[in-house]
């Protein structure tokens, strides 16, 4: 008999994957998530396409984008019959002429991802009979999904109130220690469940000369006014850090292109209603290459803009000398 191991979405996912390898054949079974314009692959039975957790495709290149509105049915044994799978962009880019899929949704109804299976060659037409099983085993997963989801959220609310020991004393936002610390948590979430994150990285321009002219004190002022404006723009679920000195973060859990790009310009909008000067980078969590990669990303958008602020100035600065001259 099977050994069943239910003790997570992880390991639930690998046991039906595995079971319906056995059951039904199918060379790939997937579990994937969409977001966006991305559909993620989380986890994989694969026995002869290749495909590996963390791979990204394009959701309307795919047969359960049609799938999921109701456009073409869930079993195909012959995908290749029917209009929208013969002609979906996934077809020409590798060989499908069988197909199942069932959609994962969140308990608000939203959709999470799918699970599916592709198979090279056609099979009979009593693979149909299977629907309802297959209907169990995305209904389990869903189950599943969901309990985890919520404890997910739940965990994320205990640890903020465990770091307190991380705080930056002068903000009361996180330090780098806590940064760091969530950072890793929510790079584990995200492998597990494809979640989009955002990184920002925030750095005060001139907090130097404040403190060399006008006294630490007013130095002081300006990080909190900084601290202060990065808070409220924040959502509750966001990590909002002060790494030290002039340079904050902010980490933006399950957020979509539009939502970040949103934050953006809600940042600087905020900064600027503050009297806060400062260079703004950031980017978004890619399922190939994670968190760290987006930090880097983040910093050097940061870096770029800030040097092309400094040239900016040095060029203004000239013309003037240059118009007193004359």
């Amino acid at each position: 008999m099977t050994p069943w191991n239910f003790n997570s979405f992880e390991s639930a996912g690998q046991a039906i994957l595995k079971f319906l390898h056995q059951r039904l054949g199918f060379d790939l079974w997937m579990i994937t998530r969409t977001e966006g314009e991305d559909w993620i692959v989380l986890q994989t039975e694969d026995h002869g396409y290749g495909v590996k957790p963390g791979q990204v495709f394009r959701w309307a290149d795919s047969f359960c984008s049609h799938m999921v509105k109701g456009n073409a049915p869930c079993i195909a044994p012959r995908s290749n019959d029917i209009e929208l799978y013969a002609a979906a962009p996934i077809a020409k880019q590798v060989n499908i002429q069988a197909y199942i899929g069932q959609p994962l949704v969140k308990s608000d109804g939203e959709l999470f991802g799918t699970l599916c299976a592709i198979d090279p060659n056609p099979k009979a037409d009593s693979l149909v009979q299977e629907k309802d099983l297959i209907e169990f085993m995305a209904a389990l997963l869903n189950h599943i999904l969901q309990i985890e989801l919520k404890q997910t959220e739940q965990a994320r609310q205990i640890e903020r109130l465990q770091a307190k020991a991380m705080t930056d004393e002068l903000t009361q936002l996180y330090n780098r220690g806590g940064w760091e610390h969530f950072i890793a948590l929510e790079e584990e979430r995200s492998q597990r469940y494809g979640n989009l994150s955002a990184v920002y990285v925030i750095d005060l321009d001139g907090l130097k000369e404040v403190n060399d002219t006008q006294g630490h004190a007013a130095g002081d002022q300006l990080i909190q006014r900084a601290a202060e404006a990065l808070r409220q723009v924040a959502r509750k679920s966001d990590v909002v850090a002060r790494l030290g000195g002039d340079e904050f973060s902010i980490l933006s859990i399950e957020v979509d292109h539009a939502g970040a790009e949103s934050l953006f310009e809600r940042i600087g909008q905020a900064l600027t209603e503050a009297q806060v000067s400062a260079s703004i980078g950031f980017a978004l969590r890619h399922p190939s290459f994670g968190l760290q990669q987006a930090i880097s990303q983040a910093d050097q958008q940061m870096y770029f803009y800030k040097r092309s602020k400094k040239t900016s100035r040095a060029e203004l600065e000239l013309d003037r000398r240059l118009e007193t001259k004359h």
